[in-house]
This record gives structure tokens, sequence and C-alpha cells, in this order.
């Protein structure tokens, strides 16, 4: 892999990027989600046994669902259907178009069971059409955006009563500040994405999220990182990064910075700040002990305590944030 360069972060032709297009276009995506009208019966008239969250961001669905959801529910990685849905159950499909992940076939067979699908997937889709149904809802997307299509799941789930109440409009709005903070025309000192990108290049990234959205938003920075540049970046609990970093030799500060190995720790906290009880002892620590062995702490938050964020637009901003570091971090790298 190319040595980082920050030079690379200003060039010019940054606008025609199609990493940082595809991010700068993520909110008017989550947009024509929420004016996508859904095919099919949306309501009906009893509260479903159970609901199970099937695709690439059912944990975000979870996530979201767990402080108001009335109904037992899971996130499920399949591949097989659990043998306890039926039709008194609720599915909820988010597609990934991946022919070996399964989700097809726990479609087909969530309609073959009768029960009351809501998904997520292109009209003339496989997916789309194996789940087929008086008993389905399809929401339909004209772009394979996992996330776009979580949102737009999640506020059909709050119309039902089985989700929070969210304004896809509002969220839309939060990933588009994001992306003009981020914006490749922004010079490196005022652009959160090209400084975060600094923040990790040439560092192995421990990252903590502060709340379980932000927890959720850390390990796709981790998977973001991963694939930008093949640095094995970990998302984990904060026990397992403190592990990590008690088995890291103290940095000399006074040493030659070339004589420092090559990949050392970075600690990435999402919305530390936003920690509460037992969660802010778990942030100080991590920062004690970073701060023991003089290892970088990266901060990434949602702005401070005068600025409220609803959950999922805490969650999108995040979200955003890191992964244009990410894409920026595969500039960098000339990648």
């Amino acid at each position: 892999m190319n040595e980082f360069d920050d030079a690379r972060l200003e060039h010019p032709g940054l606008a025609d990027d199609e990493g940082l297009r595809w991010l700068a276009s993520a909110g008017a995506r989550v947009r024509r989600m929420g004016l996508a009208e859904p095919l099919g019966q949306l309501a009906r008239s009893d509260r479903p046994r159970g609901v199970l969250i099937v695709g690439p961001e059912a944990r975000l669905i979870r996530a979201l669902l767990e402080p108001v959801c009335p109904v037992p529910f899971m996130a499920w990685t399949g591949p097989a259907l659990p043998a306890w849905v039926g039709p008194l159950d609720l599915v909820v499909i988010v597609d990934d178009e991946d022919p070996s992940s399964g989700v097809v076939d726990v479609g087909a067979e969530s309609a073959r069971r009768g029960a009351t699908v809501l998904v997520a997937a292109r009209a003339n889709s496989l997916l789309a059409e194996v789940t087929s149904s008086s008993d389905t809802t399809l929401v339909p997307a004209d772009e394979t955006d996992p996330t776009a299509s979580a949102f737009a799941l999640v506020a059909l789930l709050g119309q039902l009563g089985l989700g929070p109440t969210i304004s896809l409009e509002t969220v839309a709005d939060a990933i588009d500040l994001v992306a003009e903070a981020c914006s490749p025309l922004r010079d490196l000192s005022a652009n959160p994405g090209k400084q975060l990108a600094l923040e990790l290049a040439d560092r192995v990234p421990l990252i903590w999220g502060g709340t379980v959205l932000a927890n959720r938003a850390g390990r796709r920075l981790g998977e973001a990182i991963r694939r930008a540049t093949g640095v094995p970046a970990l998302a984990a609990d904060a026990s397992e990064l403190i592990a990590v970093l008690r088995g890291v030799e103290r940095r000399d500060p006074f040493a030659d910075p070339d004589d420092a190995p090559r990949a050392e720790p970075v600690v990435v906290l999402l919305d530390a700040d936003k920690a509460r009880g037992p969660q802010a002892q778990l942030a100080a620590a991590l920062e004690r002990h970073a701060e023991a062995v003089g290892v970088r702490v990266a901060p990434i938050s949602t702005g401070g305590t005068d600025y409220r964020l609803a959950d999922v637009e805490a969650y999108a901003t995040l979200l955003a944030q890191s992964l244009y570091g990410a894409e920026y971090l595969r500039i960098g790298h000339g990648r």
C-alpha cells in the first residue's frame, strides 16, 4: 500500500471521486426512500407476536427499535428462517442483492409460512418477486443503499407502533450537513473528514462508541477502514480495547519519530461525550489507558450538549462523518 500523503486530500479533481460523490448523495437517497410509495397492505388489525429483522442493516434497525418496540424482536443473520416464525409474526427485510447471503431464501420462506413481510428492495429484484403476496409490503428502492432502506423501514415501523417516530427529511438534512462540512472543496483545516483521515493515517484504529448507536456506527467505520486500506481496524467493547492497550509498549515522547513503529494504535471514540453512567466510566478508562501508553485519542462527536439530535439523526451524522474519514484515508493512500 502507498504511504499516506495528505497532499492527495487537496487535489483539485477530488470533486469527481466516485466514493466521495456516493457519500455526498446519501441524503438524497434517504429522501427518495421517504418519497417511495409502499406497495401492499401496510396496516394490520392485530399486533405481531414477534418481529424478525433480516439483511445488512438488521442490527441498526434492532438498535433503533430497542427503546420502544412493544413486542419481542431480533436481528437475524440466517441463512435459514427460525422455526418459530409463522403467520402471527412480522419479517422485516433489507435487500443486499447478494445471491450468497441467504436473504432471498429467508424472504421466500417467510412468505411461504404466511408471515407478514415488510421489505425494502428494487421492484424488479428477486427478493421482491419471492416475497410477493397479499401479506407483503414492498418499499421500492431505486438504488442499493441498505442504510437508506433501513431508515425507510424504521419510519414505517414507527407508523405501525413498532418503532420510533422519525422524519426521513430531518435525517437527510443531518447527512447533508456532514456532506457540506466534509466537501472535497473544503481545505484540510476546516474539514472534519480530512482531519479524521490524518488521525487514522499509518495507525491501527481501536474504535468504541459511547452509546448503542455510536457503537454500531463504530463497527461500520471499522468495516470501511478495512475495505479502504486493508488495515485491521478493531471496533469492539471497551474491555477488549483496554486489553489491547495494556499490551502496547509505552511510547517515548522524546524518541525520533522516524524510529517509531509504523502502525501504532489510535483510539477512536464516537460520541464518548454523550456516554452516561457505566458507559461514561468506560470512556474515561479508555482515555486513561491510551494516555498511559502515549496512544493518541481521536474523538468523533455529534456536537455539544446544547445541540440535541434524535437518535437516528445522531447515528446518521456519526456514520457520515466516519465514512468520509475512511474515504479520505483511502484517497490519502492513493487507492
